[in-house]
Formats: structure tokens, sequence, C-alpha cells
């Protein structure tokens, strides 16, 4: 198995992770829930656990259901793509030895602990805390600290409140099944509807393009996010993994680069 970095969760922000590592020539594997809950999912890798195989910004990643088959996983690498394994528990990590984990879903809580011989764990955002849980950790907050590696402590406190304008978060109005025909990409109107949960229906909170929507007929919980509407009316942002991501993605290969013994077997 030629050397392995792991990422946890495969939504919007790991997902520039995962292209930033893929640009520089590393083999990266993605595990992902039985039924990902990303929004901004067209530049999501998670969706290939739906299709099967999904783009973005011209990488193709590939689902792999058994996190077990390790002759797939390599056939994946092979075609110089990126496999998503359906492996919520990260079990892969005791198979595939990779060399580095980067905990990318984002739960803003401490890390459940995990069996791995990984010479380097890193933690994205709130939750993590170095040395204590893990060996350093990615500012994913914007402002001057964004993509900063933290070795020693924590980053920003969670605010809890979104970036910028806080209505382009669209939340579940309560429990149920989400439903929707709206598309990433569509523009909307204020007071248009867009999705609804049951029969409560969610509308626009002004005039933007539909930047990220969940997967229609999964089951929402009531506030959690289910789309992301952005006022700046452009529908080909909704194909680019943002700023943030990238940023974030250029911290966790400072992070790999910094560690001498990472570093040495990075392309071997």
């Amino acid at each position: 198995m030629p050397a392995l970095i792991l990422i946890r969760g495969g939504g919007d922000l790991a997902s520039g992770v995962a292209l930033r590592l893929h640009y520089a020539g590393l083999n990266v594997a993605i595990t992902e829930l039985p039924q990902p809950l990303a929004v901004r999912r067209s530049v999501a890798f998670s969706e290939a656990i739906y299709e099967g195989t999904v783009v973005v910004e011209g990488v193709t990643a590939r689902a792999v259901s058994d996190q077990t088959d390790t002759l797939k996983i390599l056939n994946v690498f092979a075609k110089t793509q990126i496999p998503v394994l359906t492996d919520p528990d990260c079990t892969a990590a005791q198979t595939l030895h990779p060399l580095a984990i980067v905990d990318a879903r984002m739960t803003k809580s401490p890390p459940e602990p995990l069996s791995h011989r990984a010479l380097l764990y890193l933690g994205l955002g709130p939750g993590f805390s170095a040395p204590a849980n893990c060996h350093a950790v990615i500012e994913t907050q914007r402002g001057h600290t964004l993509g900063r590696v933290i070795w020693n402590g924590s980053t920003v406190n969670d605010t809890a409140q979104p970036e910028g304008d806080a209505r382009r978060v669209l939340r579940a109005p309560a429990e149920g099944v989400f439903k929707s025909s709206a598309r990433i990409g569509e523009h909307f109107d204020l007071g248009q509807p867009i999705a609804a949960i049951d029969d409560v229906v969610i509308a626009a909170p002004f005039s933007g393009v539909l930047r990220g929507l969940l997967r229609p007929g999964l089951t929402a919980k009531r506030g959690m996010k289910v789309g992301d509407l952005d006022p700046r009316d452009d529908p080909r942002l909704c194909n680019l993994v943002s700023d943030k991501a990238l940023a974030v993605g250029g911290g966790v290969l400072e992070a790999l680069l910094t560690r001498p013994e990472v570093r040495s077997r990075l392309w071997t």
C-alpha cells in the first residue's frame, strides 16, 4: 500500500482538504457515513456514496462499500482517483495503516478514541486540542488565523453562528423527511419556496442562488442545516471549492510537511 492520508468526512471542507493533497500528488482516501449529510453537495466527495462516482473540480472520487477491500482501493488509486469508504467508525485505519489521519468531520466536539498507528493525527476546528486529543489542530474560523497549524492549544471557540448573513443558512423548522425539487445553482426570489420538512415550507429569506441543499429524502432534525442561499447570486461559485476549504487544506499540507518522519514518506 502506498503512503496514504486518511480523511474522516467528505463534506465541502473535507473535500477542499482532499483536493489540496490530491493536487500535491498524495494518495488520499475518505471515510464517510452510510448516509452523508453534506449540504454543499456539488463540491463534496461524500456524494460518491450515493452516486457511485462524483467529480469535484476535475477530480474523481469513487465509492468503496467494503472498507476491507484493499484491492479495490488500490485500483481506485491506480486510476488517480479518491476512494470514498463507507466507514463511519474509521475501522479502515487499522487495515490501511495510513501515514496520517485528518479528522475533518467538523463535529465541534472532542473526537472519540480511535485505534490506529498513524504518525500524525490532525483535527480541524473546535473540539480538538493539541496535544491532548490530536497532534495538531487546524484553524477553520475565518479571520487572520484561518488555516494556521496549532501544535499546542486549541482553535478559536465555536461561535455557533454562520459566517456573514446568518439568514443564508437554511435550517429545518421541524424534524421529518426533507423534501425539495430545487437544484443547486438555481436562483430564488425572496419568499419563494425552496424545500419543506413534511408540510412545513422553507422559503428564501432573500434573493440569491442556492449554493447548497441537503439530499431530498433524508430525515432532518429540527435546527439542522439543510440549505445554503448565496446573496452573490453567481451560480458559477456553486461548483467551486471555497477559499476557506482551500486555506484549511493548505494548513493540513503544512502540518504534514513539518514533521520530518512524515515528510520523508509522503511520496514513497
